[in-house]
């Protein structure tokens, strides 16, 4: 059987997936509902506020710093995530480029499983074959004339172009997130307590 699943198949283990999870929690909930004691007291039935006795009215102003660090934290916490495609997919480019790896048939007409399936992991429905204009095209080594060596030497500098390519998108990307945080930083939004901070900088 092929590694790469058809997009119907996939979606129908992500909707058995989903299916077994809301069972589950549903079984969970349900057992847990008719096995649980119910001793109702006047300790049981207080307001829980962190394993403490509240003190006073709930309607008190809170410290909105909190909710300033959190979303920071958040955004930042999300943006580093997006280094994982990029990771996949520059070590795929960087596997695709080594000379190791044999890529194409001894035809030199066709991709070998292993090139293939390295494509499709990079999104390719149909690989073939990949050919590149002549400025990208490394001059052939003196006595090397054959159809599977230029067929490797054009998937190698496919692979390499990819993961140039994966670099600058992701330095770029990196940039741009320093300078956000660079910038948060500097009007003091990472300090807990602001009027710390102006006195400091008054120094």
């Amino acid at each position: 059987m092929s590694p790469f699943l058809h997009p119907a198949l996939i979606a129908g283990y992500v909707a058995l997936f989903v299916g077994i999870g809301g069972a589950f929690l549903c079984v969970n909930l349900l057992v847990g509902w008719l096995v649980r004691p119910r001793m109702p007291n006047a300790e049981k039935l207080e307001v829980y506020e962190c394993g403490e006795p509240t003190i006073g009215s709930s309607f008190v102003q809170f410290d909105l710093r909190f909710y300033v660090v959190a979303l920071l934290f958040i955004i930042f916490d999300v943006e580093v995530a997006l280094f994982f495609p990029w990771a996949t997919v520059f070590g795929k480019a960087v596997q695709m480029a080594d000379p190791a790896l044999q890529t194409v048939q001894a035809d030199g007409l066709s991709l070998t499983p292993a090139a293939s399936g390295l494509m499709r992991e990079l999104g390719v429905v149909q690989p073939t074959l990949p050919t590149l204009p002549a400025e990208f095209v490394a001059p052939a080594v003196l006595g090397d004339a054959s159809p599977q060596a230029a067929g490797e030497r054009a998937v190698a500098q496919t692979g390499t172009l990819l993961a140039r390519s994966a670099v600058a998108d992701m330095s770029t990307f990196f940039a741009i997130l320093l300078v956000g945080f660079a910038y948060v930083w500097s009007r003091g939004d990472l300090d807990w307590v602001r009027a710390v901070s102006s006195e400091r900088g008054n120094r």
